[in-house]
């Protein structure tokens, strides 16, 4: 019998990990579904295994989903793998993976370390952190699915390999010397099968995930902060650190932080419901502000200066006045402007009037 569509005692249903995958497999939300977090978030920090892991797994998602629901056949191979082999056999898909994602890993730390002094702090001692992100990224890959392994050994043959870089001036000979030799020795010495099931609380993993991807954006936002450049209208490139730094300087963020402060405080002493509905008038639902700027007449205008206003425009900038065809489609789009805008205030107007009426004749209370 086939899979069914939905999932029945917490089961997992293929269907839906395909839908998953489909739309959001890039950034390893069916993984997150399959319970398979730390392949979810090694998707999210690659782009699905740049593109190619994701891809590929169109034809493993079966094998997967058998495995979260412990399919009595799928838990037989597993079983019978495990009797045969002492520890997981070597397979170059996980191994080329834990390069890829230890060496992706590991530049992002190098780029994220700030080259110059930061207020007067010299950072670049986080260098030495290079080899603990780039194990992690191959220890992380290593502890996919069935299989895992301690830290151990992939941190310890990263700081061994770490120092060639002061020898190899070349950063890509020496940067994939350290993480080959990083998924060398977890591959030999840490792997062995997860013979424990995992326990799932949705909570635990959402947090977890959540911490992991602060800090993999946190990285991102340092090498785009002390990396990064935009460039000005002129073609000139400018650091963002210092167009950060000009920008809360400058006149236009100060005159808005002013008028934010000026809002809080106006809100402490009259209330925010107050200040909101002053945003509503400000954003002048009624179009009555342009109403006003179109027919040249103020708020305090009688409804005989409106009507006096509007027929003298009108007039004005009739269409008929015009003969060339281009002027006349201008003077109609004008005119057409001044109608609306005078029908605008007129609606305002008699609503006020309405609204005043009411409020006279209701009963006053002492």
């Amino acid at each position: 019998m086939g899979e069914k569509m939905y999932s029945v005692h917490g089961k997992k249903s293929l269907w839906w990990a395909y839908i998953f995958w489909f739309f959001g497999g890039l950034f390893g939300l069916h993984h997150f579904y399959l319970r398979r977090d730390r392949h979810a978030f090694v998707w999210w920090t690659t782009l699905g295994g740049f593109g190619v892991g994701w891809l590929g797994e169109v034809f493993r998602l079966p094998r997967y989903v058998r495995d979260v629901n412990e399919d009595p056949q799928q838990m037989q191979e597993v079983v019978k793998r495990m009797l045969q082999n002492k520890k997981p056999p070597f397979s170059m898909n996980r191994f080329t993976g834990m390069l890829m994602v230890g060496y992706s890993w590991g530049q992002m730390m190098m780029l994220a370390v700030p080259p110059d002094e930061f207020y007067g702090l010299n950072l670049r001692y986080l260098n030495y952190i290079i080899p603990f992100v780039t194990a992690l990224g191959v220890w992380t890959v290593g502890n996919i699915g069935r299989e895992q392994g301690t830290l151990k050994w992939p941190l310890l043959a990263a700081y061994a390999a770490y120092p060639i870089r002061f020898y190899v001036y070349d950063e890509t000979i020496w940067f994939t010397l350290m993480v080959l030799s990083c998924a060398l020795a977890f591959d030999s010495f840490s792997k062995e099968w997860r013979r424990k099931p995992t326990k799932h609380n949705l909570v635990k993993r959402i947090l977890v995930l959540g911490l992991c991807a602060a800090l993999y954006v946190s990285l991102w936002c340092s090498y785009l902060y002390f990396h990064g450049t935009i460039t000005d209208s002129e073609g000139d490139e400018v650091p963002i650190y210092e167009a950060l730094h000009h920008f809360f300087t400058s006149p236009w963020w100060l005159d808005v932080k002013q008028c934010l402060l000026d809002t809080y405080q106006y809100a402490q002493h009259h209330g925010w419901y107050e200040v909101w509905k002053q945003i509503i008038d400000l954003s002048d639902p009624h179009g009555e502000q342009n109403a006003y700027k179109v027919l040249g007449v103020g708020p305090d205008s009688t409804q005989q200066e409106i009507t006096s206003t509007w027929r003298r425009l009108s007039r004005e900038n009739h269409p008929d006045k015009v003969k060339d065809e281009v002027r006349r489609r201008e003077a109609q789009e004008k005119f057409m402007e001044i109608q609306q805008a005078y029908e605008i205030l007129s609606n305002s107007k008699h609503r006020r009037n309405r609204r005043n009426k009411k409020d006279n004749s209701e009963p006053r209370t002492k």
